[in-house]
C-alpha cells in the first residue's frame, strides 16, 4: 500500500519537473532553438494549429531560426503570429522560407528573465510539495482506517520526505543551471 503511494508521488513529481523543464524551454536564453516556437498557435483554416505542423524549423546558427512552410498560402498568418507572440520575435520574409534573427539580451532583460525562472521554479516546488501532501494524506487514511501500524505510517511519510527533498533539490539544479544559460553573454 505506502509503497504504491510512493511510486504515485514520484511519478506525479517526476512529471512536475518535465513540466518545469518544458516551462524553461520556452524563455529564451539569447540562442536560436527551433523549440521556442513550440508555443505559437497559427489559424489555419479556421482552426489554431501549431507552427510546427504548418513549417519546418531549423536553426540556422545559434543566433538564427530559419522556417518553410509547407503551405505558402499561410505564410503571413504564420509571419504574423509569430510577431503578435510574447516572444519578442521579428521574422524576415523571402518567399516561403522566413529567417527569424534571436535578438540579443539586455542585461536588464536577463534579470527579468532570472525573475521569471525563479517563479517558475518556486511553482514546480509548491506543486512538488502539494503531491508531499496528498501522499501523506493518503498514508494518515490507511492508518485511520486500520491497514497500516504507526511505525508504517511513519516510515511511509519518511520516505515521501525524502523523495520531496531530492526532487526539490533537482528543481534547484535546473534553476542553477538555467541561471547560468541566462547571465552567458
Amino acid at each position: 500500500m505506502i509503497d504504491e503511494i510512493n511510486d504515485d508521488a514520484r511519478q506525479r513529481m517526476e512529471k512536475s519537473i518535465s513540466v518545469l523543464k518544458g516551462q524553461f524551454t520556452k524563455i529564451r536564453t539569447g540562442r536560436a532553438h527551433p523549440s521556442l516556437l513550440d508555443s505559437i498557435m497559427v489559424p489555419y483554416y479556421g482552426a489554431d494549429t501549431p507552427l510546427k505542423q504548418l513549417a519546418n524549423i531549423i536553426a540556422e546558427d545559434s543566433r538564427t531560426l530559419a522556417l518553410t512552410v509547407f503551405d505558402k498560402s499561410s505564410a503571413q498568418a504564420v509571419e504574423k503570429a509569430i510577431m503578435q507572440s510574447d516572444l519578442g520575435l521579428n521574422p524576415m520574409s523571402a518567399g516561403s522560407v522566413m529567417r527569424i534573427p534571436m535578438p540579443a539580451l539586455t542585461e536588464e532583460r536577463r534579470k527579468d528573465l532570472i525573475r521569471v525562472v525563479r517563479h517558475e521554479a518556486e511553482q514546480g516546488k509548491v506543486a512538488i510539495r502539494n503531491i508531499r501532501r496528498d501522499a501523506n494524506s493518503d498514508i494518515k487514511e490507511l492508518l485511520k482506517e486500520k491497514e497500516i501500524s504507526e511505525d508504517d505510517s511513519r516510515r511511509g511519510e519518511d520516505d515521501v520526505q525524502k523523495l520531496t527533498d531530492a526532487f526539490v533539490k533537482e528543481v534547484d539544479v535546473i534553476l542553477l543551471a538555467k541561471e547560468k544559460d541566462l547571465m552567458e553573454v
